[in-house]
């Protein structure tokens, strides 16, 4: 057996350890159900731990991970995360959280081919396309890079109003916000972009549904 994979197996015995140490219940108490306040869409990079990154303890954070956090109107994983966390488990945020560095949004400033990951990677191509004249003015690079992981992350909160899940949670005068951030690899902080929407009325009117 390789060595890491002992050595993860080992990592979870001591876990259990530490918690059952500071809480005998601990486990017995996670299994009787969960009650987050928070939905994290974020991105699939390892570097970015969503429970870690925000001092959140199991059973605090309902999590979707994809490449460059995106909100794909046609994604049922996604959609399916989304409406059991808002229907069901009444979640009062969510947030989506991207970070510089993001190797999806790196791949979507270029022309180069992949593979499969084209295909989602074209998503993130329409987010340039929607601000290209902001993006192609920035002549540095890493600044341009950078300035592209923030409008993504707007786009995705504006897409995640978009969708009648959320829409029909403000309609029916549910508690929800929905906010976007951006992690810094480099530093460890969270930048809260000041987009943070608890209505429809920042959208346009084709995308305000009317039930």
């Amino acid at each position: 057996m390789a060595e890491f994979y002992k050595k993860i197996i080992e990592n979870n015995k001591k876990w259990v350890e530490e918690k059952l140490q500071i809480s005998p219940d601990f486990f017995n108490n996670l299994a009787e159900g969960q009650n987050p306040p928070l939905l994290w869409i974020g991105c699939s990079d390892s570097r970015v731990p969503a429970n870690e990154i925000i001092g959140a303890e199991p059973g605090e954070v309902f999590v979707h991970r994809n490449i460059a956090n995106m909100v794909v109107h046609s994604d049922m994983n996604m959609l399916s995360v989304l409406d059991y966390a808002v229907n069901a488990l009444k979640v009062k945020h969510v947030i989506v959280c991207g970070h510089y560095g993001c190797g999806g949004v790196k791949a979507a400033m270029g022309n180069s081919s992949i593979g499969i990951i084209d295909n989602w990677i074209r998503h993130i191509k329409d987010v340039y396309r929607f601000h290209h004249k902001e993006l192609d003015a920035i002549e540095d690079e890493k600044l341009r890079f950078n300035r592209f992981v923030e409008l993504n992350v707007k786009e995705q909160v504006l897409d995640l109003a978009k969708t009648s899940i959320v829409q029909s949670a403000w309609k029916n005068g549910q508690e929800l916000s929905i906010h976007g951030w951006v992690y810094g690899l480099n530093s460890g902080y969270v930048t809260d972009l000041d987009v943070n929407l608890r209505n429809n009325s920042d959208l346009d009117n084709v995308y305000q549904l009317i039930f």
